[in-house]
């Protein structure tokens, strides 16, 4: 029983020991590489491995290995007169002999996968002022080249966007090819303002005034020449405008002349109709002259046939021939003349049938009323017509209310009734 619980404890302290070995070995055999720095082994047996180290754990041996980090993020360097940077902005004497106060920023990082080779030239070691050595060797490397090339442009290129670029190309050009040997890379030269002495900055406003008057001044010449082209369009419209306008009206008056009148010659003779008539009686194209059945020509058109007629009214009218219908050729005042002698005539003929029908009726209705009336007459002559008549007189006999008997044989003559009927029939 003591020898199984003897191997029970050296089991646990085996696993106890393993335990501490397991967490402690990070510790000291391994070493974190943060996101942001790039690593490099460096061994004291066989000196700076090639080969950067990529974030996270990196072997160390305690005694042997030691991890140098260098940063892998982008730094700046800024030449300005504001906060951002420490370093005042740049003076750059130009080609003409005038100063000009640049502020420049220059990011730059080290190349990727060099980093050991910073580490092996001895450029990561820290200055008394918390620089790394590359980072101002970098820093001298690149004032020196921004005062030798920037210094390339005269005082009146500098406010030139397209040359100030374009020299900021080439200056990034040189300074990646003097920060190869400290295996650095800048990515951008940004020249983010420029100014110059007060005396010449009136001056370079004033350049800058007269450039854009020359563009403004440029753009108003093209303006006027595209106005004067318009001004040349616009009176060439209105004059091609008004001789359409003048032609329609010379042809409009053509219409209307010849609507109004027609192409028939009545000559003298102003009789309405006069005008159909002799359309009518013109010669047909088609039929040969003198031949049996053409009809012969009109002394008012003499020599001319209906083809011809309508072919010169075709040309006058500016119509195709086949348009040119009847009423073309009479013209509105003849078809005006003739619908008002028709409907004249038409009246006339109306009123006197209509004067003829009434004298007739009246005619016819006094003879009815004449027959009528004798035989009223025939028929109240006779002894039953008085007896009606004498009847339609006694209804109108008022007596008086109080008779008297005044009568020569003392009778009243209303107690007689014989003898007042036939006094009312006529009989007496």
């Amino acid at each position: 029983m003591s020898g199984a619980t003897n191997g029970l404890v050296r089991i646990l302290r085996v696993f106890v020991i393993g335990v501490i070995v397991l967490w402690l070995s990070p510790k000291f055999c391994f070493s974190t590489v943060a996101p942001d720095v790039i690593g490099v082994r460096q061994s004291n047996l066989s000196g700076v491995y090639p080969e950067d180290l990529e974030p996270g754990w990196a072997l160390r041996i305690p005694g042997v290995h030691r991890i140098i980090e260098v940063p892998r993020r982008f730094e700046f360097l800024d030449y300005t007169n504001d906060d951002t940077g420490p370093q005042e902005s740049l003076q750059i004497r130009t080609q003409d002999n005038n100063i000009v106060v640049v502020d420049v920023s220059v990011p730059y990082h080290i190349i990727p996968g060099e980093g050991h080779l910073v580490v092996e030239a001895g450029n990561h070691v820290e200055d008394r002022n918390g620089l790394l050595r590359f980072q101002r060797l970098a820093e001298e490397t690149t004032v020196s080249v921004l005062r030798e090339h920037l210094a390339e442009l005269t005082s009146a290129q500098w406010y030139d966007t397209a040359q100030r670029l374009a020299v900021a190309d080439q200056t990034l050009e040189v300074l990646n090819t003097s920060l190869a040997d400290l295996h650095v890379k800048a990515e951008a030269v940004l020249i983010r303002a420029v100014t110059f002495r007060s005396e010449y900055e009136q001056q370079l406003q004033q350049i800058q005034l007269n450039e854009q008057n020359k563009l403004l001044d440029g753009a108003r010449e093209k303006v006027a020449t595209k106005q004067q082209d318009l001004d040349k369009y616009v009176q060439g419209t209105n004059a091609l405008a008004a001789a359409r306008e003048q032609e329609w009206a010379g042809k409009i008056a053509r219409l209307e002349g010849a609507y109004q009148v027609g192409f028939i010659d009545t000559g003298a003779d102003t009789v309405p109709g006069a005008a159909r008539r002799l359309l009518g009686e013109l010669a047909d194209a088609a039929a040969p002259e003198g031949a049996e059945g053409a009809p012969a020509p009109v002394p008012a058109a003499p020599g001319l046939t209906r083809a011809e007629l309508v072919a010169k009214a075709a040309e006058a009218l500016d119509l195709p021939p086949e348009e040119i219908t009847d009423e073309y050729l009479l013209g509105i005042q003849n078809i005006q003349a003739e619908t008002l002698e028709y409907d004249q005539r038409v009246r006339m003929q109306a009123d006197g049938v209509s004067a003829r029908l009434s004298a007739e009726g009246e005619a016819t209705l006094a003879t009815v009323r004449g027959a009528y009336e004798s035989r009223i007459n025939e028929l109240l002559d006779s002894v039953a017509g008085r007896a009606y008549v004498a009847y339609q007189a006694a209804d109108n006999v008022k007596f008086d209310e109080n008779l008297v008997f005044q009568s020569s044989d003392g009778f009243p003559t209303v107690l007689r009734l014989r003898e007042l009927t036939e006094r009312f029939m006529g009989l007496r």
